[in-house]
């Protein structure tokens, strides 16, 4: 039964949240239990999307567990799913036990927030109120996705200018040798830039 206002009408109901649960375990020791990690990753979320039920929060049925696989990367088959249903607009929110559920990597992390962002799913940690369907949630992911953004800047020109200079020795006539990268490193490092590139 729908709540009225003082006025006497009707409150509308919330919009519906469609919530993908995702889950992950590093190794494959304890999977085969009756009740095992991913179980307890899934029920912490599921009871955390219950207590926002009045806000139209639901859980999909689809499982995304990925057990046995690494953090360190995006190489995982349940995580390449969730993905793929965030890109073709089959889900509202994705859920976690906490963020290195879903990373381990801060690069990672932030470009699939990005991707996440550009499709307004929303990503919530329940363990660690981390709610990027809130103001202050929103303001921590620009936080981080600002800090990520330069970060990868770095790395890129970092990496750009150590290939420019190494062809510029190349042409030069340097040896081809692995002592011969170390210097063009050890030049970066300590040395004008411009100056080996003139």
């Amino acid at each position: 039964m729908r709540k009225s206002n003082p006025q006497g009408k009707p409150e509308p109901a919330a919009a519906r949240l469609r919530c993908a649960i995702y889950t992950r375990k590093s190794t494959e020791e304890g999977l085969e239990q009756e009740f095992n990690s991913l179980d307890a990753q899934r029920e912490a979320a599921e009871a955390f999307i219950k207590s926002q039920r009045r806000e139209g929060w639901i859980a999909l049925p689809e499982l995304y567990d990925d057990g046995g696989f690494t953090g360190a990367n995006m190489d995982r088959p349940a995580l390449t799913r969730l993905l793929q249903s965030v890109e073709e607009g089959e889900l509202d929110c994705v859920v976690v036990y906490k963020v290195d559920r879903l990373s381990r990597s801060l690069l990672d992390f932030t470009r699939m927030l990005s991707v996440f962002e550009k499709h307004n799913v929303c990503f919530v940690a329940v363990t660690q109120q981390f709610n990027t369907s809130t103001s202050l949630g929103r303001l921590t992911l620009n936080i981080l996705l600002s800090f990520a953004h330069y970060a990868e800047c770095a790395i890129m020109r970092s990496e750009s200018t150590r290939v420019a200079v190494w062809r510029v020795l190349q042409r030069r006539d340097a040896p081809h040798n692995t002592s011969s990268r170390n210097e063009v490193i050890s030049l970066l490092n300590g040395s004008d830039c411009l100056a080996l590139l003139a």
